[in-house]
């Protein structure tokens, strides 16, 4: 996080010292009142986009069935971004044909996403990908991705698409068992979460957020749902510690390093593509 400018580090770790878990919605919201939203990067993450770009033999297009371009028009797959803040990937998205639906907690983020909308120009800006003559739908709620209210507003069932950056490290530790669990109920049995993995340069011991991660942890939660990991002193994954594949598991099917990402990632950051373990 060398690039984010001191102060607004300073506060952000500052202001969530000694929050407890069911305090967080409100933690967050108070950073959108005070303007201090120093994971704002003003625009969508280019290493999503190349993640769709080079795997669409993975993920299969943004149809239920069919190719890009299909005049038969199936029904569109689903995404959710949790943590979408102003929602900017939520719109990369849906210009590759997603319905899309942006989680947060906090209602000034989200009345922040409103007004980026009204204003966005989504032909310049977010222009319709891989020759789709229209694009996805973009829907926005103020909910507790732990929770299922919000289902209800989305017609309910699993996305094929699940896209995290920003959330898992966002997420105190006690969370992350949660988190994975959440992962594997939320994703539909033929859908892929895409992580792009940050911070990986930050050590663990030093805090958060965001809290430093690693790959051997993505690994180690998705690995074992809902189940707590062991950590050294340092904040690192114990590997002498690790449990059994769980039949909640995802398992990881492709990840590299991003050659385009925001420049605080960059040279760093990884993506990873995972899916329900296959029997």
């Amino acid at each position: 996080m060398t690039s984010l400018p001191a102060g607004d580090r300073e506060k952000l770790r500052d202001h969530f010292v000694n929050i407890a878990p069911d305090q967080q919605a409100q933690a967050w919201n108070e950073m959108w009142q005070q303007k201090v939203t120093p994971w704002d990067r003003g625009g969508p993450n280019p290493a999503l986009a190349d993640a769709i770009d080079g795997h669409a033999d993975v993920l299969g297009g943004p149809f239920t069935q069919g190719k890009f371009g299909d005049p038969a028009r199936p029904p569109r797959k689903r995404a959710l971004v949790p943590g979408c803040g102003r929602g900017y990937d939520v719109f990369l998205l849906t210009s590759y044909g997603y319905d899309t639906c942006g989680l947060d907690t906090s209602p000034l983020a989200l009345e922040a996403a409103d007004s980026f909308a009204k204003q966005l120009n989504r032909n310049a800006h977010y222009p319709l990908r891989n020759g789709l003559e229209g694009r996805g739908e973009a829907k926005f709620i103020v909910a507790d991705f732990f929770k299922d209210a919000f289902l209800s507003e989305t017609n309910g069932g699993q996305f094929d698409i699940i896209y995290d950056y920003t959330f898992l490290c966002a997420l105190p530790p006690a969370l992350r068992p949660k988190w994975a669990m959440r992962m594997s109920q939320l994703l539909s049995p033929t859908g892929h979460l895409i992580c792009l993995e940050f911070p990986l340069l930050k050590a663990p011991d030093t805090g958060g957020p965001p809290h430093g991660l690693t790959a051997e942890l993505y690994e180690q939660l998705l690995n074992s749902p809902g189940r707590e990991v062991q950590y050294d002193q340092e904040g690192y994954v114990r590997e002498d510690k690790r449990v059994e594949r769980a039949d909640e598991a995802l398992e990881r099917i492709a990840r590299w390093q991003a050659e385009r990402t925001h420049g605080v990632g960059q040279g760093s950051d990884h993506v990873s593509i995972w899916r329900h373990l296959q029997k």
